[in-house]
Order: structure tokens, then C-alpha cells, then sequence
């Protein structure tokens, strides 16, 4: 017997390091065809890189030598394999907008970025799960009629559209929330950013009122970003309910006189758990790489924001960084919901 717990406990072993070098290679491969395209479109897309950092009134002396020193005057796969080199040793090169490293701004902007996106998906989680999970349960009923319309919304509302409306209600005419940025001018720079994220960095300085005013800035744009959410998670919610509420093991439960409420809470929504994590996942990264919008509307500090005014001074190195940024988050949150599949159901394992 220990000589079998041993040998099943070494194969164990031997599929876990398995899994994990298979995870590791895939998700390289996919971060480095991520680079690659966009390399290939930051060359092609009709910008030079060159104009932006010597302008144009430059001679053409002064634009051959700028070439060279960018490395532009190399054939384009050397430029490419230099460019993963550099990104791998945590080089993105220069902004020529701010002047500083990407690296740097993009330490800077994405937890303004992350701390909107995760408060706005704790909305669309808190909202669109029970929200579908109550449609599914009365089915045909003016409650599902209703949450399907307001999912509807979600899908058809312009952000930017919305956000501008929020803003003149709820900001201008009421007064219920902060305007735009992340404080109010009196409250910036009284904290030290430990970790970027203003919530948590007011709270660990126990400076609670830039913590109140910080969260007074962050909920309409996080409500807004969560209602978008809201929408895509309640309706795929509502449409795995309304799959396992046919089957026969819930008839079955039903029958036997368990109570509606856990028939749908435990019965029905324990099988819908594993697909909907992935639901979840790629809204939230949605929410990190869609906030463009509102981030703009919302003068929000965020990557977002940083990549419209990268695009707009034709700042290459920032747009490719930030871009680079954002797939790579959208790889690991995929990545990280396949591990929670994985962990959920046994069957895929």
C-alpha cells in the first residue's frame, strides 16, 4: 500500500509539472504572436515614428540619423527579434509624449486602470449573476421581460454616450457624485502611491477623507463600466439557468419537495459556476481593455486615456507598450480562468 500511495503520488507530481510547463509554453507562445502583431501593424499603420521625435521641420540629415539611431534602417525581422529581446528585459523604450521610459508610465497609469475595472466587474458580478439567475427562475414573467430589456441596454448604449449623461445627472444637476480625475486637485499628491491604487494606498496612510473623495471620483465611472458588464453576465446567466432548470435531476429535486430557492441557488447554480468563471474573466478583461471611452470622458489617469494621447501625438512606442499591456492581461485572465475550470471541474482535468 505506501508503495502505491508513493507511486500514484510521484504520477501526480509528473501531471501537475506537466501542466504547469504546457501552461507556461503556451502562454509564451501566445504572448510572443502577440508581440509580433503588434510590431507589424505599428510599422505598417501610416505613422512615422521618426516625424514624431524630430518633427517636422527637421532636415533630412537630422531624419537619417534619427533612422539609424531608432534602428528603422534594419530589415524588419532583426527589428522584430531586437524588439522581443527589449520587451523580455522589460524595455519598452522612450515615450516621446512624456519623455520617460513606457515602462514607467505604464507603472504608473494601469492601476488607475485596474482599480476601475475590478470595481466595475464587483458590480457586474454583485448585479448580472443574481439578476440573470432570477430571469432563468421566471422564465416568460415581466421580471425576466424586464431584465433582458435592461441587458439589452448594456449592449446598445454608446459608452462615451452614457458617461456624458452621467456626468450631467448625477454630477452636474444632482450633486450625488465627484467629477472628473481620481481627486479633487486639494487631495493630489497628500499620499504616498504605494501600490498606485488610491483606494488602497489612502487606506493604508488611515487618510480616510482621500480615501472617501478618491471613491466619490471612482463610482460612477466604475457603475458605468459594471452596467456593460451587468449586461454580458446576466445574459449569459440567464441563459445557462434556463439549460440546467431543464434538466431531469432538477425535476427530480423538485419532486422530492426541496425548496425553489435552493433547487435554483444549490441545484442549478452549482453546474453553471465553471462556465460562467469564464464569463466572468473575459468581461473583466473587457473592462480592462474597453475603458478607452470612458477614461476619456471621465479624465481618468488610466491606460486608456494614456493610449488615446499616445495615438493622437503619434507616439509609437507608448501605443505599442500600452497595447502590449493590455493583450498580456487579457492572456493571463484567460489563462488564470482555465486554471479555476480546471480546479472546478474535475472532468477537464
Amino acid at each position: 500500500m505506501p508503495l502505491r500511495r508513493k507511486t500514484a503520488g510521484a504520477q501526480r507530481l509528473k501531471q501537475a509539472a506537466r501542466s504547469l510547463g504546457g501552461f507556461v509554453v503556451v502562454t509564451a507562445l501566445t504572448f510572443i504572436g502577440l508581440m509580433a502583431i503588434t510590431f507589424f501593424i505599428g510599422r505598417v499603420i501610416p505613422i512615422d515614428p521618426v516625424l514624431a521625435v524630430v518633427g517636422d521641420r527637421a532636415t533630412q540629415e537630422q531624419y537619417d540619423a534619427a533612422r539609424v539611431a531608432m534602428g528603422l534602417d534594419r530589415p524588419l525581422v532583426l527589428q522584430f527579434v531586437s524588439y522581443v529581446g527589449d520587451v523580455f528585459q522589460g524595455n519598452l523604450g522612450h515615450s516621446v509624449s512624456t519623455n520617460r521610459p513606457v515602462a514607467q508610465d505604464l507603472a504608473r497609469v494601469f492601476p488607475a486602470t485596474l482599480e476601475m475595472a475590478t470595481l466595475g466587474i464587483l458590480i457586474g458580478v454583485g448585479l448580472g449573476v443574481p439578476c440573470g439567475t432570477w430571469a432563468a427562475a421566471r422564465q416568460g414573467t415581466w421580471v425576466d421581460q424586464l431584465i433582458r430589456v435592461f441587458a439589452l441596454l448594456g449592449y446598445s448604449v454608446p459608452a462615451f454616450w452614457l458617461g456624458l449623461v452621467g456626468l450631467v445627472v448625477f454630477y452636474a444637476n444632482l450633486g450625488w457624485v465627484a467629477g472628473p480625475g481620481r481627486v479633487d486637485i486639494f487631495y493630489e499628491g497628500l499620499v504616498e502611491p504605494r501600490t498606485g491604487l488610491m483606494l488602497v494606498d489612502a487606506a493604508l496612510a488611515s487618510d480616510w477623507e482621500v480615501f472617501w473623495n478618491a471613491l466619490d471620483h471612482l463610482i460612477l465611472p466604475a457603475a458605468i463600466l459594471g452596467f456593460f458588464s451587468l449586461a454580458y453576465i446576466a445574459r449569459m446567466t440567464r441563459s445557462f439557468m434556463l439549460d440546467t432548470l431543464g434538466q431531469e435531476f432538477i425535476t427530480t429535486a423538485r419532486v422530492k419537495g426541496v425548496s425553489e430557492w435552493r433547487v435554483i441557488w444549490v441545484h442549478g447554480f452549482r453546474p453553471i459556476r465553471v462556465p460562467l468563471i469564464t464569463v466572468i474573466g473575459l468581461s473583466y478583461a473587457a473592462l480592462l481593455e474597453g475603458s478607452v471611452m470612458i477614461e476619456t470622458v471621465f479624465s481618468w489617469p488610466g491606460i486608456g486615456n494614456y493610449l488615446t494621447v499616445a495615438l493622437l501625438n503619434a507616439d509609437m512606442n507608448a501605443v505599442l507598450g500600452a497595447t502590449l499591456v493590455i493583450g498580456a492581461v487579457f492572456i493571463l485572465i484567460n489563462k488564470l480562468s482555465d486554471v479555476l475550470y480546471r480546479v472546478l471541474d474535475p472532468r477537464s482535468r
